[in-house]
C-alpha cells in the first residue's frame, strides 16, 4: 500500500533525489539527461514526486505537447520511476493519478505514453493509432504507443505528436 505517502510538485531541491532515483530504478539506461532537461521546463512539464518519510520514493513527468499544427494541448507521460525497493506498493499508480488530476484541472484531455501495455492498460490506456510518435517506432514497440482520454470535449486528434526540445532525440524513440 502507498500509506504515509505525500505527492507534490517537484522543487529544485529535489533534483539530487530524483537523479538518485532514476540511477537506481534504471541502472541500464541513462535517463538523467532527459530528466534534468525536463525539470527546467517548468511551464511545459508537470513534475511530481512521491515522498515517503521525507525521501523521494517516486517521480513522474507529464510534458505538454501538441498534435500536428493544432493548438490544443495534450500530454506525454514519461518518465516514471519508483524506487525498486518500493515496487508493488501503489506509488506509481498514485503518481499517475495525481498527474491526471492536475491535467484535468489544466484542461488537458489526452495523455500519451510509450510504455508497457500491461502496466498502463490498468489506467485505461489503449493503443493509439491516430496520433503518431514524433519518430518512427520500432515494430516491437508499436503496441506500447498508447493514449487515454481524460474527459472534456471529444476532440479528434490526428497527426504527429509535436514535442518540446528534450524529447527531440531519435534515441528516445528507437531500440
Amino acid at each position: 500500500m502507498s500509506r504515509n505517502l505525500d505527492i507534490r510538485e517537484s522543487v529544485p531541491g529535489d533534483i539530487g533525489g530524483i537523479e538518485r532515483l532514476y540511477a537506481e530504478a534504471f541502472p541500464d539506461e541513462d535517463l538523467l539527461p532527459l530528466v534534468n532537461r525536463l525539470l527546467v521546463l517548468e511551464q511545459e512539464v508537470i513534475s511530481l514526486v512521491a515522498l515517503r518519510d521525507n525521501a523521494i520514493a517516486g517521480h513522474v513527468s507529464f510534458t505538454f505537447c501538441h498534435v500536428g499544427g493544432g493548438t490544443e494541448t495534450v500530454a506525454l507521460l514519461a518518465p516514471l520511476a519508483v524506487a525498486p525497493a518500493l515496487h508493488k506498493q501503489g506509488i506509481g499508480s498514485r503518481l499517475v493519478q495525481a498527474g491526471f488530476e492536475r491535467l484535468v484541472n489544466a484542461e488537458v484531455g489526452i495523455v500519451l505514453v510509450l510504455g508497457d501495455p500491461a502496466y498502463y492498460g490498468r489506467f485505461g490506456f489503449k493503443a493509439e493509432n491516430d496520433i503518431s510518435a514524433p519518430y518512427s517506432l520500432p515494430a516491437e514497440w508499436r503496441e506500447a504507443w498508447q493514449s487515454i482520454h481524460l474527459g472534456g470535449p471529444a476532440v479528434s486528434h490526428k497527426g504527429k505528436l509535436t514535442v518540446p526540445e528534450p524529447w527531440r532525440q531519435v534515441s528516445l524513440w528507437s531500440a
